[in-house]
């Protein structure tokens, strides 16, 4: 049975160590959360795999880590200042602030059972407000020695264009990929993971010639579709494609196409979204505009100093690049990876069995070493002597635990995620009148349960090859 609430998540998440609330002990902040013991390998994993398909296994695609803190010229040329906000609306009586587009998500401080609007406060009318976040610059308060959290990792990549450019000659089609901290001011943050003030996103922009975007921006929806289903582990039928209506698109967009997941609870959400952001952005962050015949509208730069341009020798003369962009959330990513593998089971016995079935790549712990006794020294010093191997040579989070009976360490790991258990008994260290099982140990699967005995020495490439 799969989760069929957020709130069985979360439990599993708080209880084994793999989300916590943010300044927990002080009662937390609102949209912030911290990834613990597994919670972080989860995520590494998560985006191990997807740098590996975006920027190993391509020969078109670099790959970038840019400032946090930019220029504040940087957000007023990308349209973040005027057009980064969400409508907000006070509520008179609870003094609660509220999104005005998603009230029926809203809850009454006052009277958590009705939402806003429907209790006896009055909403005011709603109002612009900005979600990035303004800080500081330098030791000394002035109004304009300011800069802003950024809101988005793209930006980083757009004014880096030109450097990346030019540092490794790069022929269009080419991309850059980032992955990298962002931070918006939600009003309202909601749905666990789902939406936070500070979040981690992995993000391309991909630059082509005009004329082949819109061949291109369908061939990385497809491309990354496959991904999550092949690489994540998603089930393609909860998966589905959103196409924005062309009222409903963001400046810069020509064309969005997100990629939607069935999460519990929340149903059907945005996963990953895929943009056609034209020539906007480049030509947005360029001096001379009125020389680069620009496809989109955009205000004029007064402050670059560089026209961001690629030369296409084939014309013999420099234009502005279009922009596919697929912009994918990590923590939306390990939620939905989290969602899809939880799955709990109805034994024979009748005990409910509740297990992770995360793809392996993506599973926090590999292989658990469990001695059979933990007061037999042989048997100790072989387990912790297999794990010790398995992580020096297979490159891979093991663990040694002999904290319970040998029962409740195999629901242990199956709660976790970890795909293999090995156990190490009397028989693997000669102890037995079946000598013909020295130097073996018994490797339980985590999804069927099954056991086998396989020597030792050919544990390394049993497991390998699994993972």
């Amino acid at each position: 049975m799969p989760a069929e609430t957020l709130e069985q998540l979360v439990s599993l998440c708080k209880r084994r160590g793999f989300i916590f609330l943010g300044s927990e002990i002080y009662g937390g902040l609102q949209g912030t959360y911290d990834y613990g013991p597994l919670g972080v390998e989860l995520k590494n994993n998560l985006k191990r795999l997807w740098w590996r398909h975006n920027v190993y296994e391509r020969d078109d695609m670099e790959g970038i880590e840019t400032a946090i803190l930019m220029n504040k010229h940087v957000w007023k040329y990308s349209g973040h200042e005027e057009t980064f906000v969400d409508p907000l609306v006070d509520c008179k009586t609870c003094k609660g602030r509220f999104r005005e587009d998603k009230l029926a998500d809203g809850i009454c401080p006052k009277n958590p059972k009705k939402r806003p609007g429907e209790c006896e406060g009055q909403l005011t009318e709603p109002r612009s407000f900005n979600l990035m976040f303004k800080t500081q610059v330098g030791p000394v308060p002035d109004p304009e020695s300011y800069a802003y959290l950024r809101p988005e990792t793209a930006q980083g990549m757009f004014v880096n264009f030109k450097n990346v450019l030019d540092s490794t000659n790069r022929k269009l089609p080419f991309g850059i990929a980032q992955i990298g901290k962002s931070f918006r001011n939600e009003i309202t943050p909601r749905n666990f993971l789902f939406r936070v003030r500070e979040l981690e996103q992995m993000e391309m922009e991909y630059f082509v010639k005009p004329g082949m975007d819109e061949e291109l921006h369908e061939e990385w929806i497809q491309d990354h579709l496959n991904w999550w289903v092949n690489e994540v582990g998603l089930d393609r039928e909860k998966l589905a494609l959103h196409e924005h209506p062309k009222e409903k698109l963001s400046h810069y967009s020509k064309r969005t196409v997100d990629i939607l997941y069935k999460f519990p609870t929340l149903g059907f959400d945005e996963l990953e979204g895929f943009a056609n952001r034209t020539d906007f952005d480049l030509g947005s962050h360029s001096r001379d505009q009125e020389k680069l015949n620009l496809t989109a509208r955009v205000a004029k730069n007064e402050h670059s100093t560089e026209r961001l341009t690629y030369f296409d020798h084939e014309n013999n003369k420099h234009i502005v690049p279009f922009v596919i962009e697929p912009a994918a959330g990590v923590d939306r990513g390990c939620l939905a990876a989290l969602s899809e593998a939880y799955n709990e089971e109805t034994l024979e016995n009748g005990d409910v069995r509740t297990v992770l079935k995360l793809k392996p790549a993506l599973s926090p712990i590999k292989v658990a070493i469990l001695p059979l006794k933990k007061n037999a020294d042989e048997i100790v010093n072989c387990a912790k002597s297999i794990k010790k191997t398995l992580q020096a040579k297979g490159n891979m989070r093991a663990v040694y635990d002999d904290t319970a009976g040998i029962g409740k360490l195999y629901r242990r790991q199956d709660e976790i995620g970890t795909p293999f258990c090995v156990t190490v008994d009397f028989d693997t260290i000669g102890r037995s009148d079946d000598t013909s099982l020295q130097n073996t140990v018994t490797v339980r699967d985590r999804d069927t349960m099954q056991q086998v005995r396989i020597p030792i020495a050919e544990l390394l490439n049993y497991v390998t090859e699994r993972i």
